[in-house]
């Protein structure tokens, strides 16, 4: 992994939306068009809001979710409302360019079916999203896979999961996020730091370490990146 650590949260989050640019137009170079999914929880906040700032071919991009609440259109529980609150200035025809998970079906598995449907139709069959954005949970989790969840097994693109925290999920899976072309992580907060030296160990325990490459980019705070041992390979990020 390439570990970057900033001092605070708000230049990790503006960096990462530097990086997340940057594959948006070397994908558009490359294939004339860029995919992309975010997660969701209150880290990514400052990250979209920075993105909304930059010049990206939103023209040519298509949204897609990491994992999503099974709770009613507009429930402040919902991580779409973070996408709502951030780009929707930003985003041209929104209602082509960015794809929901289908949470309010009445059947959790059958929608995920669908919404892998609609992955193939835009990033092929496998579909492979140009990025991916993850986050890192205080018990390791990433996406909506969460420890002890059979859904951590699933070699399908998209499941159902059990209840966490007071309620199901559809997220991506391990295979389809392990595909993407570039993994990103944003992880910042005191309470993350335990999780990211058991990531950095290859803890196996951890959801997340299923799911990170080698080549995943993982940019911290320095409160999350508090555990890191000194010989740890990081760059230290300045302002972006």
């Amino acid at each position: 992994m390439k570990v970057t650590t900033f001092s605070d949260r708000h230049l990790a989050a503006r960096h990462a939306a530097m990086q997340i640019a940057a594959a948006a137009m070397q994908s558009v170079d490359e294939r004339d068009a860029f995919t992309v999914a975010f997660s969701g929880g209150s880290t990514p906040a400052p990250m979209l809001a920075a993105l909304a700032d930059l010049d990206l071919p939103w023209e040519r991009t298509h949204v897609f979710q990491v994992d999503e609440r099974i709770a009613p259109d507009g429930h402040p529980d919902r991580n779409l409302e973070l996408l709502r609150e951030h780009l929707t200035g930003s985003i041209p025809d929104w209602t082509t360019r960015v794809h929901p998970m289908p949470v309010g079906e009445d059947d959790p598995s059958a929608a995920a079916v669908r919404y892998a449907d609609e992955l193939r139709q835009v990033c092929g069959d496998p579909p492979v999203l140009d990025l991916v954005h993850l986050g890192l949970g205080h018990d390791g989790h990433t996406a909506s896979l969460v420890p002890g969840d059979p859904v951590l097994d699933d070699d399908t693109d998209v499941a159902a999961t059990g209840s966490y925290e007071g309620r199901r999920r559809l997220t991506l899976t391990v295979p389809l996020l392990r595909r993407t072309r570039v993994q990103l992580w944003l992880v910042a907060g005191a309470d993350k730091a335990e999780a990211v030296r058991r990531l950095l160990r290859d803890d196996a325990q951890l959801p997340a370490s299923r799911v990170v490459r080698d080549d995943a980019l993982l940019i911290l705070d320095d409160e999350a990146a508090a555990q890191i041992k000194p010989d740890t390979p990081a760059n230290r990020g300045g302002r972006p």
